[in-house]
């Protein structure tokens, strides 16, 4: 049965990047994880921060504007201390859309660069030794002088047999 063992560098490869995308995943997910955790903490002290002037310290702002601007408006933040405010926290909603792009970004870059490559390279150095293997495997044909019209037999076997 010839295609029992045909292509078994093919499955083989196969297994390998199965095996090899693993650990690349866990790294992937763990860098995921750590940086949007630090994102997120950025992005809620960004919008919990809240700049006031000393007139609106004095009118007692300070004890209502706190928190995300969604919390503050509903706490009774006055509406000028949130015009005010906007412009710096949809700059800091801007700066997380940017991290996460980035970081999405930096991903697919690792991805390629720890998955795609080494499995291309993989693939094309098992085809290269494969190729070199057939290649030698094949005997090599022999250049006749005069081609001969009838085919040539099989060498024949002779039995010997010793008599003790």
């Amino acid at each position: 049965m010839a295609w029992r063992h045909k292509n078994r560098w093919f499955r083989r490869w196969l297994m390998i990047i199965t095996f090899w995308f693993v650990p690349v995943l866990i790294v992937a997910v763990n860098e995921v994880r750590e940086e949007m955790a630090y994102n997120k903490v950025d992005l809620q002290k960004s919008l919990s921060t809240w700049d006031l002037t000393d007139g609106q310290r004095a009118a007692g702002a300070a004890a209502r504007c706190h928190g995300a601007p969604d919390e503050a408006s509903a706490s009774g933040c006055p509406a000028d201390v949130l015009a005010a405010n906007a412009t710096k926290h949809q700059e800091a909603l801007d700066e997380y859309a940017h991290r996460k792009a980035t970081l999405a970004d930096y991903l697919w870059h690792a991805f390629v660069g720890y998955w795609v490559v080494p499995a291309a390279f993989l693939l094309v150095l098992g085809m290269l030794i494969g190729g070199v293997r057939r290649a030698l495997r094949r005997s090599p044909v022999a250049p006749s002088s005069a081609p001969s019209s009838a085919p040539s037999s099989p060498p024949t076997k002779v039995k010997t047999t010793t008599h003790s």
